[in-house]
């Protein structure tokens, strides 16, 4: 549900999903790190809200959760969630989902999606082999062997995409969509399309998105947080423009959010 000016509605007191367990992350084995970052893990407290709220990061990852396989949201959503349970999941590389999943991340932007709807019966027996694994570290071995068997037949994603998400991730005031248009020589127009298929909406939501992750990654490095500080080195114009984006890409206030990342 959204309120009149598209901001996310939530109720029922969701805790963002990265503060209510212990996230980790590990290298992807050689055979699948061209087309994923990474394969992470997340495990609830047993007192964690059962609701949370996953945010927009920008990436796409295949997660199995609760028995099920899916392509994970790239917009805010809820999800509810068993406390004490562990989520685990592998994160595509930019541009590498549209290549596996056969559609561009356009066609399936701010919705959750089984992954036997792209895979049929594949899905499913891969998620039957994850679910019969005994401990975390066993399902996640799990996935990765079914995703390697695939990876031989699936083309790597192309670098323009990687070069895009990285400029906008890396840099506080931006590279300027100038210089990223310059380097990859292509037309505002070749881009935005690039990035639609890539990451299911254009460079400009993108940037936005990627801001909204560096305030959160500065407020948990934060020892004593000021919004207005965070602001400015997130890339925001002021704190009046960061309050706005971060209820718009999270249903949050800036200071809900310190507080729940307990900043």
């Amino acid at each position: 549900m959204t309120s009149d000016d598209n901001t996310p509605v939530l109720s029922g007191a969701p805790i963002l999903s990265g503060a209510i367990g212990e996230y980790r992350e590990f290298d992807p084995p050689a055979a699948l790190e061209g087309h994923f970052q990474c394969a992470w893990c997340n495990t609830l407290r047993p007192d964690a809200a059962s609701l949370s709220a996953v945010v927009p990061d920008g990436c796409v990852d295949i997660t199995w959760i609760d028995g099920d396989l899916v392509v994970a949201d790239v917009a805010v959503a809820l999800s509810a969630l068993t406390p004490g349970s562990t989520v685990i999941g592998t994160r595509f590389r930019p541009g590498a989902a549209s290549r596996w999943l056969g559609l561009p991340m356009s066609e399936i932007v701010g919705g959750r999606v089984a992954l036997s709807h792209f895979w049929g019966a594949l899905a499913r027996e891969f998620a039957q082999r994850i679910g019969d694994a005994s401990s975390t570290a066993e399902r996640m071995r799990a996935m990765q062997a079914a995703l390697s068997r695939l990876a031989p037949d699936v083309e790597l994603p192309p670098p323009d995409m990687g070069f895009a998400f990285n400029a906008l991730k890396t840099e506080s005031a931006g590279p300027g969509m100038a210089v990223i248009l310059d380097r990859l020589d292509v037309s505002p127009r070749t881009l935005r399309r690039r990035c639609q298929e890539a990451f299911g909406y254009g460079p400009k939501t993108l940037d936005r998105i990627l801001r909204f992750q560096r305030f959160l990654n500065l407020a948990r490095q934060s020892a004593e947080p000021r919004l207005a500080d965070l602001a400015f080195e997130a890339g925001y114009s002021d704190q009046a423009h960061l309050t706005r984006e971060v209820r718009r890409l999270s249903g949050f206030s800036p200071a809900t959010v310190l507080r729940q990342l307990g900043a």
